[in-house]
């Protein structure tokens, strides 16, 4: 297992064995041809022992390396990991945010896919191939996200679309109260047939695969989400350029949710409105930023309600959670 300072990226080397093993497992060198390269990037910042069950999972996919970011975790999950010389550590120094997390180990490696996750999530067997399947069925294809299931099994609303200003803002004001309303079920495509590959809007960066070509043209992730809408920001750019993304239910994960947030809720709830209001901003174009402010005041007050349930313990992890 190697383990890497993030600033070692520009020549992506190992610099424990001296081999350059990004270079020689990417698709700049020559490489095997009986399957596309498929490597995984997990963002880890005090994740605890779920972190060996990610990797424990993905062990049994046919991936080619795992590069797991540790983003200045204290609680020392990645530095009890099995060796494994599939596995890098890169390490920031400093908790970045999951965007720039992804975005270091990106570079690290030269795959053709990329399975990008949280390392609260299980990967269920064949789960990788059937999304490089879907890769191979869709030249177009940029981003493609599997069937995410709670833990007790019930299917997490992944695949959503982009919202009009008036569905955003039932969304926001009903979604804490009253998850069934009719703005947030479309807005989670409750009409999605769950059991059928489909074009979407966006795919949640929990879990999904990219082509590492379309993570390339579009700079990936942007850095200014710390955490939240960073996926969303990133399929938005995706379908402006072009590219296409995906809901591919044959492929199957299993996330626990919340390993790491929940011991920093309110700095958490903060970073999620703020995001919200940061992409609202970036979206609205003309005569639709005049009412920006609007949004803004009601997600401030969403966001007052939230902390404020927080606090008296109304919210917990498998309760419906208005995003």
């Amino acid at each position: 297992m190697a383990v890497t300072d993030a600033t070692d990226a520009t020549d992506a080397t190992d610099k424990t064995d001296g081999t350059d093993r990004t270079r020689t497992m990417g698709h700049d060198q020559e490489a095997s041809t009986s399957a596309p390269e498929c490597a995984v990037v997990v963002v880890n910042h005090d994740a605890g022992e779920a972190l060996g069950s990610f990797l424990d999972s993905v062990r049994a996919e046919d991936v080619t390396e795992v590069i797991v970011v540790d983003n200045a975790s204290v609680d020392g999950s990645s530095d009890g990991l099995a060796p494994d010389p599939t596995v890098r550590v890169v390490r920031t120094g400093a908790n970045l945010g999951y965007g720039a997390g992804v975005n270091r180990g990106v570079a690290f490696t030269g795959a053709e896919f990329i399975l990008v996750s949280n390392p609260d999530v299980s990967v269920h067997p064949g789960a990788v191939a059937a999304l490089v399947e879907a890769f191979a069925a869709d030249p177009t294809l940029a981003f493609a996200g599997p069937c995410i299931r709670s833990v007790d099994g019930t299917r997490y609303p992944s695949a959503r679309r982009f919202p009009s200003m008036v569905v955003a803002a039932g969304h926001v004001v009903l979604g804490l109260f009253v998850p069934g309303n009719r703005f947030s079920r479309r807005y989670r495509m409750d009409d999605l047939d769950p059991s059928k590959t489909a074009a979407v809007d966006w795919v949640s960066g929990a879990c999904f695969m990219a082509r590492h070509r379309a993570l390339d043209e579009l700079g990936g992730f942007d850095e200014s989400y710390f955490m939240y809408m960073e996926d969303v920001d990133l399929c938005w750019r995706a379908h402006r350029a072009g590219w296409t993304v995906a809901y591919v239910p044959a492929a199957v994960v299993t996330h626990l949710q919340g390993v790491s947030t929940a011991r920093r809720p309110y700095r958490m709830l903060v970073a999620h409105h703020r995001s919200a209001l940061r992409f609202t901003w970036r979206r609205a174009q003309g005569w639709h930023r005049l009412v920006v402010p609007a949004a803004a005041t009601i997600l401030g007050a969403r966001l007052a309600v939230a902390c404020a349930r927080q606090a008296l313990g109304t919210v917990h992890r498998n309760a419906p959670r208005g995003d």
